[in-house]
């Protein structure tokens, strides 16, 4: 149910909205190295995915607490060898950019700083607290803030009516308390959002006539307990916002 397009992207319009730079940056297959920070379900993996789907750039994805110096290592190497041979540029995503250790910094920071590898991180942390200053001067910083009630309306609507990545195939009746519910619960988080449809309908058996019911009991309990998304400011003065967050 991911989005694998910007038109299909949903909230975050401050960032990615037409006209907006990272869009403009997207589109035109010139990112930059950039960092999206903001709290979970925000839609940062989501994003890289997008660029992931159309870019000509080769792409690469790691786990910063799973990867390691050797992976990091083996990712520069591809990106030096596609260079080499075919002028073809690499984007780095780092998941979870903030778990980076100095030995894993130390790997990549030389070539991020001489654009071998094009870097998109992505954290829950404030990225000028969390992430290694040398990465984050060499990187534009986009915050991805929670989304509204009515994003999240949207990106439910869509999920039951998609046939191919959704339940558009089926008949799936949500009852509107119920997905007031789901909305309110999920606090702004699209991921906690669509765990919880997605296990709403699936464990929820058919009527006869192959209708399946999400009522507002079965709505409670498939997201028992609120989303809590930490306080999420990045304090900075006004000049670092200026400077180093784009949000035109």
């Amino acid at each position: 149910m991911r989005p694998r397009t910007l038109d299909e992207f949903v909230g975050q319009d401050h960032a990615i909205a037409p006209g907006r730079l990272l869009r403009r940056a997207i589109e035109a297959d010139q990112l930059s190295s950039v960092i999206f920070a903001g709290p979970p379900g925000t839609g940062k993996t989501t994003l890289a995915r997008i660029i992931a789907n159309t870019t000509r750039a080769h792409f690469i994805a790691i786990n910063a607490v799973l990867a390691g110096v050797k992976e990091i290592r083996a990712a520069i190497e591809t990106a030096q060898d596609r260079a080499n041979k075919n002028k073809q540029r690499t984007i780095l995503f780092v998941d979870e950019v903030h778990r980076f250790n100095k030995s894993q910094q130390d790997a990549l920071l030389p070539w991020v700083e001489n654009g071998t590898v094009i870097l998109i991180g992505a954290t829950t942390e404030n990225p000028f607290f969390e992430v290694n200053k040398a990465l984050v001067s060499r990187s534009r910083i986009f915050q991805l803030k929670p989304l509204g009630d009515r994003d999240l309306y949207r990106i439910a609507e869509q999920a039951l009516s998609d046939p191919e990545r959704g339940y558009g195939k089926l008949k799936v009746k949500l009852e509107q308390d119920a997905l007031a519910h789901l909305v309110n619960v999920a606090n702004g988080d699209a991921r906690s959002l669509l765990n919880a449809l997605e296990l709403a309908v699936e464990t929820t058996p058919p009527d006869r006539q192959g209708a399946i019911y999400i009522t507002l009991a079965v709505a409670e309990e498939s997201i028992q307990q609120r989303a809590v998304l930490r306080q999420f400011s990045i304090a900075f003065s006004y000049m670092s916002f200026v400077d180093r967050v784009l949000t035109t």
